[in-house]
This record gives structure tokens, sequence and C-alpha cells, in this order.
């Protein structure tokens, strides 16, 4: 192409020494045409590209033994959610590093106790009504709106006790939880709430959490009652991984399922000495061996004292946990493994090699 310019152009430069102006047209006509179609070509070059790598890759993945699909089967096989356990964390809010609290009864906040394995979380929800009063005594520093926050008994009478500073806002904790199922894709939280709010004030704290309503369990939607529960898989790839239960019955449209609806669980103590190690049901007429045609309800086992220490929760986390599981739980329940098992203070245990962590994976590993 370069040797056909320099010809015409040697010519045209000729034709213009010897004043041949039809000759010159017809030059200056042709190298114009030389140009446009050089340009037009360079410019189809230039567009036509592969398909859209994006669009591909896509394709690829969905075909690929890493899908998601593949890869939560890989992690849950065909079990349903009735049939694996969860490491669960009693009064989960309640801990040193998310607010100020004197008494505790887990060490680490709600985010690394997910972070640690746990994916099971109790939280107890009241409704504070703003205080001008205890603005003004705490010098500034307890001026919080009227919200639903996590308090341990009324939200207003001891500060460090039965509500913490900074107050943990109800839906500040659900967002820790929906970013970190947001974060790891694989995963299933539950959460079960001590419920002292109204329906109406749950809503709109709920209504909140950027994110939730996608991720929402509605068992309604998943025909569990005539059905069973899912497939923890199918959970993970409907994206429908987080489960909220409440000792209140009137929620349930907002995808709150009533825990005596849906789950059987033992009483709550090991008493005072934590010598209690009986399993007997939580409420008298829902028994822990309950059978429903075509349903089977979830089991949350609590394994806590009246009041937490890290020495007495080192003492009952380990060997007493699991022996009690062996003993006393999996018998009451009709020969079934517990769902959820509650602790305070997962991390510790006894010197016996058993923690709560390695309980509940023996449990899933089982057959």
């Amino acid at each position: 192409m370069d040797m056909l310019r320099l010809w015409f152009r040697g010519r045209l430069r000729g034709a213009l020494r010897r004043g041949h102006a039809r000759r010159t047209a017809a030059c200056l006509l042709l190298l114009a045409l030389l140009g446009t179609a050089t340009t037009t070509t360079t410019a189809t070059a230039t567009t036509a590209s592969p398909p859209s790598t994006a669009s591909t890759a896509s394709t690829t993945a969905a075909r690929s033994p890493g899908a998601p699909a593949d890869l939560a089967a890989a992690r849950w096989g065909d079990r349903r959610l009735d049939e694996v356990s969860f490491l669960t964390t009693h009064n989960a809010f309640t801990n040193y590093e998310d607010s100020r609290w004197s008494s505790v009864n887990q060490s680490e906040s709600v985010r690394a106790q997910l972070d640690g394995g746990v994916r099971g979380l109790s939280l107890d929800t009241h409704w504070y009504e703003r205080s001008t009063w205890l603005c003004v005594i705490s010098f500034g520093s307890d001026c919080y709106p009227s919200d639903v926050y996590l308090c341990h008994g009324d939200c207003k009478t001891f500060a460090g006790a039965t509500y913490a500073l900074p107050r943990q806002s109800f839906h500040g904790t659900m967002q820790t939880v929906v970013d970190f199922l947001a974060a790891r894709p694989q995963e299933v939280v539950t959460v079960f709430l001590e419920d002292y709010v109204s329906a109406d004030q749950l809503s709109r704290s709920l209504g909140r959490v950027r994110g939730l309503s996608d991720m929402v369990f509605r068992p309604d939607e998943w025909g569990v009652r005539q059905n069973g529960w899912p497939k923890v898989a199918d959970l993970v790839t409907s994206g429908k991984r987080l489960l909220i239960f409440s000792d209140r019955s009137d929620r349930e449209h907002l995808g709150v399922m009533y825990d005596r609806s849906w789950t059987v669980s033992n009483y709550w103590s090991l008493g005072d000495l934590g010598n209690d190690t009986s399993c007997v049901t939580r409420w008298p007429d829902v028994p822990l061996d309950r059978q429903e045609p075509g349903f089977r309800r979830l089991f949350t086992m609590s394994h806590h004292r009246n009041v937490p220490t890290v020495l007495t929760a080192a003492l009952d986390n380990g060997a007493k946990l699991r022996n009690r599981i062996a003993g006393q739980c999996r018998p009451a329940a009709g020969g079934r493994d517990p769902n959820y098992v509650s602790v305070d203070f997962h991390r510790l245990s006894d010197s016996s090699g058993h923690t709560p962590a390695s309980i509940v994976a023996e449990l899933n590993a089982g057959p």
C-alpha cells in the first residue's frame, strides 16, 4: 500500500510539473479513495473483537466444577438442614469487643465469632425509648435514639449489666451477619431471638438491614411442613442462607419463624453448679422426640449455667458436653443429634481434647 501511494505521489508531482490538470485530478481522486479504504479497513479490524471475556468466563464458571452449585454439593453433600449441626453462641452480643459489659457470655465480637466458625447466634431484642434523663446523667455518653437494641434485661436499668455502652442496635448486629454471609457464600447462619419488641418495631429494624431480604429463608415458600427441610446445598445455591427464629409467634410474615412451631429445645440451664446434665424439654407441650408426618423439627440444645464465667465454661465445654449429647440429649430426642449446640465462651474447654467446635465437627462427620 505504501509503494502504491509513493507511485501516485510521483505521478502527481510529474503531472503538476507538466501542467496536466486532468491527470492531477484523477490522481487526487485515487489518493482520496485509497485513504478512505485504508481507514475503513483499520476501523473494521479494530472493532472486530472476540466474544465478551466476562460472558465467556461466566459460561465457563457455570459449567465448571468450581461453580456455586458444585461447591455447595461438595461441601454439604445431600444432607438436609435437620441433618447437620451448627456451633451456636449463647447471648452472642454480650462480649468484650462489641461493647462495654461488666459480665459477658462470649469473649469475642459477633463478627469474630462468625469468623471463628460459629453459625448460630442467640440475641435478646428490647425496645429503648430515648431518655433525656439518661443523656444528662451520663454527660452525653448515653444519648441514643429510640430503637431496638440488644439488652440483657431492661435497656434503662444498669449500664454495663443489663445494657452496654455504646448501645448495640439490633439492625447493626444483623448487618454484621448479612455482611458476613455476603463475604462467605457457602455459609448458613441462624439467629435466635429472645424477643421483647413488637412485630412492627422488629419489622422496622430489620428493614434497615441492607441485603437482608434477599437472604432470609422463608419455610412457607419452600413447603417445609409438607416436604421437610431442604438440603443445605439448596439453601446455599438459592442464596437463602439466613434463618431467624423468635420466641414470639406474631412475626412469621416477616420471615421470622416461631421457635415452638419449628424446633424442639431442651431446658436451657445446667443449674448453678453445672451438675444438671439431664436433657428435658423446655416446653412441656413439645417433647424433644416429637414426631410429625413428613416433617422433623430442628433440635436446639443449650449447654450453659445460670451465671456464665470463664472457669465454669471451661469445665462444661469439653468432655461434659460430648458425654451429655451422647448419654442424655441424643436418647431424649429419639436418637437424633442436636442441630444447634449453644454454649458460653465457645473457645474454652477442659483438658480432654474436645472443644465445642470439635464436637460439632464430630457430629457432622457421623453417619
